[in-house]
């Protein structure tokens, strides 16, 4: 069936990702990928598929209403899949005003765009749907036991970014609820892989590692997140927004829990063999520093539904996800050194100048 589906924020990290499979796996839909390129986009991402014919690049800001109603016009789009965000907690307890307006302003008008586009066809919601991609920091924390999160888990946001993603989670149930709107949601766990922005820990460290430098700690190193491989949050986004039930919520997660500290030193593991240092070599760069404000304990998604319901579970264990993902860094040094350096938005601005 040919489909005109926008992606918001895909020249980021998990949206480069879904992206490059949507173009790729389906080609007759049609895949706008709508991105301000905010210091975390980055067009390069999607070099391999930037000329496919069922490929557009919008630069925009999704809290610009105008600007997000002229795109449905003329793409007519019947399908978002919403992943634009401000999403790192740090810069979100420093500036909470920016992720109030990208995380729940932003959502807000694509929602309001979907509805005034999609109630005016004769067809209304038929055929359409809204899928808003969120995390599992909206649950709050975890004890260190067996409990993990459920899609029934109450929300219990604990800093300015997971407040701002669950109020838009919120708006996006309201509007079903409201307006008979086709939506999704989905609470994600912590992805690692390609692509992303090294303000991250995993891109960060195997970056300050080949650099000589630092390897931050927040506390003692204690605190567990769940991680998975970004790939395979793609392909979860994709059964998902075909075959998920309308007004449902999937959690994705790993099943893959690590301390920070035990996750830090297989990292440096693995960079240190990669790259021919000596076993150890790299320990003496971790450095422990004062604990970030409000720390979340312990996350751990539940998503069995997902499994039992669509069939989707990880492909990868973290043993051979780590590797790809050093593996790639080390090979790309220098899209990762542009990334720093900031070259990358020279080049992108000069290309998509005028379009």
């Amino acid at each position: 069936m040919k489909r005109n589906i926008l992606i918001t924020g895909g020249a980021g990290f998990i949206g480069s990702h879904v992206v490059r499979l949507f173009v790729e796996k389906y080609p007759d839909y049609n895949i706008i990928n709508l991105d301000k390129l905010t210091y975390a986009g980055n067009l390069a991402n999607l070099k391999d598929v930037e000329q496919k014919p069922n490929y557009t690049f919008v630069k925009a800001d999704i809290c610009d209403f105008d600007a997000v109603c002229e795109i449905f016009d003329k793409y007519d789009i019947d399908g978002v899949i919403h992943l634009a965000a401000e999403s790192h907690v740090d810069r979100s307890i420093k500036d909470p005003f920016t992720f109030a307006r990208t995380n729940v302003i932003g959502t807000l008008s694509l929602l309001q765009a979907a509805r005034l586009k999609w109630e005016a066809k004769p067809e209304r919601y038929e055929g359409k749907r809204f899928y808003h991609i969120s995390t599992d920091e909206v649950y709050g924390a975890l004890e260190f036991d067996d409990t993990l999160f459920t899609e029934q888990t109450k929300y219990d946001p604990h800093s300015p970014y997971s407040a701002s993603k669950a109020s838009s989670d919120h708006f996006v149930r309201a509007f079903h609820d409201t307006y008979g709107m086709p939506t999704v949601v989905t609470n994600c766990s912590n992805n690692y892989g390609p692509y992303q922005f090294p303000e991250k820990l995993i891109p960060l460290f195997i970056n300050n590692i080949r650099h000589r430098r630092p390897l931050p700690v927040y506390g003692k190193g204690e605190n567990v997140r769940d991680w998975l491989y970004v790939e395979d949050h793609a392909r979860a986004i994709d059964v998902i927004f075909h075959e998920g039930k309308v007004a449902d919520t999937y959690n994705i997660g790993g099943f893959n829990e690590w301390r920070n500290i035990d996750l830090i030193k297989v990292i440096i593991r693995t960079v240190d063999r990669l790259i021919g240092n000596p076993e150890g070599y790299s320990d003496e760069l971790i450095t422990y520093v004062t604990d970030r404000a409000g720390h979340d304990l312990r996350y751990a998604i539940d998503s069995r539904k997902l499994k039992n319901e669509l069939g989707w579970e990880p492909s990868l264990q973290f043993e051979e996800g780590i590797e790809k993902t050093v593996r790639w860094y080390l090979d790309n040094q220098e899209w990762m050194d542009n990334i720093t350096s900031g070259e990358y938005e020279k080049y992108y601005e000069e290309m998509y100048k005028g379009r």
